[in-house]
């Protein structure tokens, strides 16, 4: 058994000062408030349950950086975004993973969802191991001591009534049933890792395959791309007469284990109807700000019954607190009202709804019986000055995390990560992907 020693920590009912966590085999046993800190390893500050990334790209992140000043819109980064899919096989994919899975591990993410659909080689050809890209991606995030919910994304079309084409090909199994024949070869050997499944998008998935797909997902996690462009919306009635929601419900794709990823260009019956089948939402502000999509309805979807969770994405930035916070300030901003999103809901989109959109449900809150992870947020930095240990959520960033520890070890200390050095990592992998 390991006992921690919080100086303060957030549980289910606020933060408290002096909480003793008593740990077995990666699982809190016990906590005590008003605790002495005796022999016990401390952690400084405000400690938060682990962070959960329901959303990421691992790929993306070698376009932090590139052209920020060009004109353009989202399709337009969508052809920089080919280019760097088409430079990825299974030994660079997991070098540059590896690199950010450390980088989020070093901003208190615990758990990632992997939106993967990178999975052939050139022209489509499937590797000697079909799933030998989701395999990288696996070792990547045991390298960086984080879990991984590898959502196995089914992608088979260029667009409503469109073949795949060019490097789309490296996406596509062909049908749903080769896709579910691929997915089924996985195995998954690792207490950390979970496997499911996603849709793309309606434009890159036909109607057939979503319900297909939903079918094989139904015990399992189910991530879909949903109404982030206006113009899937128009191509979408264009195409079948009814939204991107819609569509997805008549295919029995919604439903409590399903995550909609964006939703940001929703009409307000597909608010309800997300809503009332209480299916999640996850948003990703800072991606959506930076390819220009827009700001979706979070209020509105909340009071529906939709859980919020969020994602870093394309990885313009790698920091759920910063997430979290864009959230309410982009609220404020649309609607010039203050006050929409409390400390405590961000840190639930942050840690607790994440894990959940995962499959982890006893993950992202300190309590006895769920999962040890524990990120320590220094309350002596110069951006927490003077702020009271409840606003920390709502004020702190990726860099005031010091200490993280996943399933009872310690994965990032001092601020250091200690197996990875993340930024040696990403600027090697991402210089060897431009290289020409």
């Amino acid at each position: 058994m390991t006992t921690f020693w919080c100086e303060w920590a957030w549980l289910p009912q606020g933060p408290r000062p002096g909480v003793r966590f008593d740990v077995e085999r990666g699982r809190i046993t016990a906590v005590s408030v008003d605790a002495p800190a005796g022999g016990a390893e401390r952690l400084p500050g405000m400690v938060l349950p682990g962070l959960a990334n329901a959303h990421s790209h691992a790929f993306h992140r070698a376009l932090r950086g590139w052209d920020t000043g060009a004109r353009g819109t989202f399709w337009t980064w969508r052809e920089q975004m080919y280019q760097v899919a088409e430079a990825l096989d299974p030994d660079s994919y997991h070098r540059l993973a590896r690199g950010v899975y450390a980088e989020m591990a070093l901003a208190g993410i615990t758990c990632v969802g992997e939106f993967h659909y990178l999975h052939h080689a050139a022209g489509g050809a499937r590797y000697a191991d079909p799933n030998a890209m989701g395999e990288a991606l696996v070792q990547a995030a045991r390298d960086a001591g984080i879990r991984l919910t590898l959502l196995d994304t089914c992608y088979l079309a260029g667009g409503f009534g469109r073949e795949a084409a060019g490097v789309q090909q490296r996406f596509s199994d062909g049908d749903a049933a080769r896709w579910a024949e691929r997915v089924e070869e996985f195995t998954v050997d690792s207490e950390r890792v979970r496997l499911g499944a996603a849709v793309h998008s309606v434009r890159a998935v036909p109607s057939e395959a979503i319900t297909e797909v939903a079918g094989w997902a139904r015990e399992a996690p189910l991530h879909v791309h949903l109404s982030e462009q206006r113009a899937e919306n128009e191509a979408c009635l264009a195409a079948h007469g009814c939204t991107p929601t819609q569509l997805l419900e008549s295919c029995g794709a919604l439903g409590p284990n399903t995550t909609a990823v964006h939703a940001t260009h929703l009409a307000a019956e597909d608010v309800a109807l997300l809503g009332r089948s209480r299916t999640g939402v996850c948003l990703c502000p800072t991606t959506e700000a930076d390819l220009a999509d827009g700001i979706g309805p979070a209020p509105q979807l909340r009071v529906a019954g939709s859980g919020l969770s969020l994602g870093s994405d394309g990885h313009s930035v790698i920091d759920l607190l910063a997430e979290a916070q864009a959230v309410e300030s982009y609220q404020r901003l649309a609607t010039e009202t203050r006050g929409h999103h409390d400390a405590a809901a961000l840190l639930d989109m942050a840690a607790g709804a994440g894990h959940r959109s995962l499959g982890w449900t006893d993950a992202g809150r300190l309590e006895v019986g769920a999962r040890a992870d524990f990120v320590a947020v220094d309350l002596g930095s110069t951006r927490l000055a003077g702020t009271e240990p409840g606003a920390v959520p709502a004020v702190a960033r990726a860099d005031d995390v010091r200490e993280v520890v996943v399933d009872g070890e310690r994965v990032v200390q001092d601020g250091r990560h200690r197996a990875v050095d993340a930024a040696r990592e990403l600027r090697e992998a991402i210089a060897d992907l431009r290289t020409p």
